[in-house]
């Protein structure tokens, strides 16, 4: 039985990831469609991270109140609803009002299901399955590719309405399958804190800011990495830099494999501390004044190796360092910091960049990385 849950649970983050790529890919086309400006795509995806964020801040009501499941239920089926909104929207007006639903269903269930892990599993597991958070927002992309070789744009969120049905249907059938752990989370769960007495809790806001900067570093490199290369390495081909695209998704990918297979040896707090000291090592690989592309490939590759580990290891670690009571509102709080980092943070970079250059971006990356690690060990000697 538990091991039918687990794999409901790997299904339960593919789907996190599968509407996260559909925009990026999809916009070339549905920017001529509409007949607006590139920029737009940008108030769109800006739509859906602050439902997003809403929806993160007021998850650790929603875990007090629901059991992960059904809110799992009602998360999934609120993105098949901004799917299929989008995927028959016809003026450009039409994608702000499916954005919500969109952005709803994506902060709740990332939250709570990251609450019942941390609560429930090891910290392999966790990154196993962050690991198939990325399968989900990989696969997205070459769905919308297909559908815009044989049908139209409007048909990729359509067929990742149709795979997210799929997988609500599973998690319907699969509903018996969390009772082992119900009864046990109940009296817990009910006795959790809420977000204003878990902000006064020593180490938390350090935390916060924390995971704010590991986002705003990670969406910073999945936005920008291409350009990096477009002013720096001009002479490269036009499909040579696109395809760089993949380089911190490859890293992140790889970075959260291997964690699975020794986190539980290490523990998250030495995590942490490798993957970090990982990505400053690839950042000095991205610094390094060479006249080919090679090595800064590999750097971005390395940076997404070593931010792998990260982000499910400080979610992993709520519980642990912050009590059962005060786990759900942490990880509520830390999902919307991370939602606000990685909204704002890869804009900022843009404005930066347009009047110093693109080079800049690696002591961009340092500076995050730098205030990532310095107040996690901050928060650590808060919490002891």
């Amino acid at each position: 039985m538990g091991s039918l849950l687990l794999a409901v649970i790997y299904l339960i983050f593919i789907s996190l990831g599968l509407p996260d790529s559909l925009l990026g890919s999809g916009w070339p086309k549905m920017q001529v469609v509409f007949n607006v400006p590139s920029s737009y795509a940008g108030y769109v995806s800006m739509t859906i991270s602050f439902m997003t964020i809403v929806s993160a801040l007021i998850s650790p009501g929603m875990i007090k109140r629901f059991h992960t499941k059904w809110i799992v239920i009602v998360s999934i089926f609120l993105t098949i609803l901004g799917l299929l909104g989008f995927s028959v929207s016809g003026s450009y007006w039409m994608l702000f009002v499916f954005a919500v639903p969109y952005g709803l269903g994506a902060g709740s269930i990332d939250a709570s299901v990251n609450h019942y892990v941390a609560n429930n599993y090891s910290s392999s597991e966790m990154n196993f399955l962050h690991c198939f958070y990325g399968v989900g927002a990989v696969i997205s992309p070459y769905i919308m590719a297909l559908a815009l070789r044989k049908a139209r744009w409007n048909e990729g969120y359509r067929w990742t309405a149709y795979i997210q049905s799929l997988i609500l249907f599973i998690c319907i059938i699969s509903l018996p399958l969390w009772k082992k752990n119900e009864k046990a989370d109940v009296g817990e769960i009910r006795d959790s804190a809420g977000i204003r007495e878990t902000l006064k809790v020593p180490g938390v806001v350090l935390t916060l800011i924390a995971f704010y900067a590991y986002c705003s570093g990670e969406a910073t490199c999945f936005l920008w990495t291409p350009s990096y290369f477009a002013g720096t390495r001009p002479w490269l081909s036009d499909d040579v830099i696109a395809s760089f695209g993949s380089l911190i998704f490859g890293g992140l990918m790889l970075g959260r494999l291997i964690s699975g297979f020794i986190s539980n040896k290490l523990g998250d707090r030495l995590l942490i501390r490798l993957g970090i000291a990982l990505e400053l090592i690839g950042i000095i690989m991205v610094f390094l004044p060479l006249q080919g592309y090679i090595i800064a490939a590999a750097g971005f590759v390395v940076i997404g190796t070593g931010m792998g580990p990260v982000y499910p290891a400080i979610q992993h670690m709520a519980p642990y360092n912050f009590g059962k009571r005060y786990s759900a509102a942490v990880i509520g709080l830390q999902m919307a910091s991370a939602y606000v980092g990685s909204t704002f943070m890869p804009m900022v970079f843009g404005i930066i960049q347009q009047n110093i250059g693109i080079g800049i971006m690696p002591l961009y990356l340092l500076i995050f990385a730098i205030i990532n690690i310095g107040l996690l060990e901050l928060a650590y000697r808060k919490v002891g």
